[in-house]
């Protein structure tokens, strides 16, 4: 059984006992989350919903909130000397896949 979610702008494909990374949701380690943005159930036959499926959840708990690795933002003008260095470390949280209630 899998489900597909919607959050942060993103869709993740999950089903029970997956470890994902998702942006940050404000939720602090050991606590529990639900994604009530189910956008497919697939148990033996695929449900869509539309936009989604009613009445479906999915239950998850935070591992950790974290950083991720520094991606380096480069800009360069050629010709005129202008360049710029910069990083970024994107937040995410951890998540365990509990249960898909469909």
């Amino acid at each position: 059984m899998y489900a597909i979610i919607a959050t942060g702008g993103k869709q993740y494909k999950v089903a029970e006992g997956d470890i994902i990374k998702v942006e940050k949701l404000g939720v602090e380690a050991g606590e529990s989350y639900t994604f009530d943005q189910v956008l497919a159930v697939s148990d033996d036959k695929l449900v869509v919903g539309n936009p989604t499926v009613v009445g479906a959840t999915v239950s998850a708990s935070v591992i950790e909130n974290g950083k991720a690795k520094k991606v380096i933002v480069y800009k360069y003008k050629r010709k005129t000397g202008y360049h710029k260095k910069n990083g970024h470390r994107q937040q995410y949280t951890a998540v365990k896949i509990e249960k898909i209630n469909a």
